[in-house]
């Protein structure tokens, strides 16, 4: 049995979903928002969203709807 492990980019969507639902965060706010939750992290996540095609004015809802994290 071959187990695939989730691509990092499905913990912190699951991660943005917590905080949208605790009302931390909005699915409207900007993505630089979450830059002043994630401390020293931030940088590795940006990098990822960037690579990504996420701009830090897109809607943190922009991150939530992705269905699959594919690095082709």
């Amino acid at each position: 049995m071959i187990q695939q492990l989730a691509h990092p980019m499905v913990k912190f969507q699951r991660q943005l979903q917590s905080l949208v639902d605790s009302k931390a965060l909005k699915p409207n706010d900007s993505i630089w928002k979450v830059a002043l939750l994630y401390g020293d992290d931030w940088q590795y996540w940006k990098n990822e969203l960037l690579d990504f095609g996420f701009t830090m004015q897109d809607a943190i809802g922009d991150v939530l709807v992705v269905e699959a994290w594919d690095e082709d």
